[in-house]
């Protein structure tokens, strides 16, 4: 019953986190084309030699904004899942404290947006710039990307960048501070479909 209880709060948290992002969009401009995802992929790596740690989730929210090139992903930190369970529960409840910081949030701009042509079909290497705020700590964050448009729409984004662990005050405990890497891989695999669609599920 415990875990059925969880399990609940898990999915109201989840659905607020894409009421939430879905609603900051309509906001901005209600006429503008964006398309969206609620089963963006993002993993977290932080191998070292010693130990392979990664976690994977595929309930991220995703939305980009095809007239500004405004972008934000957000994810619930419980939703990353480990090979083993040990590890992700010392990496919810021991690291990322995830009952008191329960979700992360990039909200950035493709800057280079202009250069996406929404009329051919075809990968577009673009940069990223925005705010990454994770563990109750926001930093600013610029990395590559590459978004894929087909139909005259962006069908995918995907990109990838490191961190360091200091900078989000996520403190490893000396016994196993030799198994975790001192930066963390982030990588964000979107699949995009028009929010017109996507609301209409």
């Amino acid at each position: 019953m415990t875990e059925g209880i969880a399990s609940g709060k898990i999915k109201l948290i989840m659905k607020k986190v894409i009421l939430s992002v879905v609603a900051m969009f309509l906001l901005v401009n209600m006429n503008a084309q964006k398309v969206f995802t609620k089963t963006g992929t993002v993993s977290f790596t932080a191998s070292s030699p010693l130990e392979a740690i990664e976690g994977t989730t595929k309930k991220s929210v995703g939305v980009i904004d095809l007239a500004t090139g405004k972008i934000e992903v957000q994810l619930l930190i419980k939703s990353l899942h480990f090979e083993k369970a040990l590890m992700e529960e010392h990496f919810n409840e021991n690291y990322m404290e995830s009952g008191k910081y329960a979700d992360a949030k990039f909200v950035g701009d493709i800057t280079n947006f202009s250069s996406v042509n929404l009329k051919k079909d075809g990968n577009y290497p673009v940069k990223v710039k925005g705010k990454l705020t994770m563990h109750g700590v926001t930093k600013d964050i610029e990395t590559d990307a590459n978004l894929t448009v087909k139909g005259g729409l962006v069908t995918a984004a995907k990109s990838a960048f490191t961190i360091k662990v200091a900078d989000y005050n996520i403190t490893i405990p000396g016994a196993v501070k030799d198994k975790i890497a001192k930066e963390a891989k982030i990588s964000i695999d979107l699949p995009l479909q028009a929010m017109v669609a996507a609301k209409a599920k």
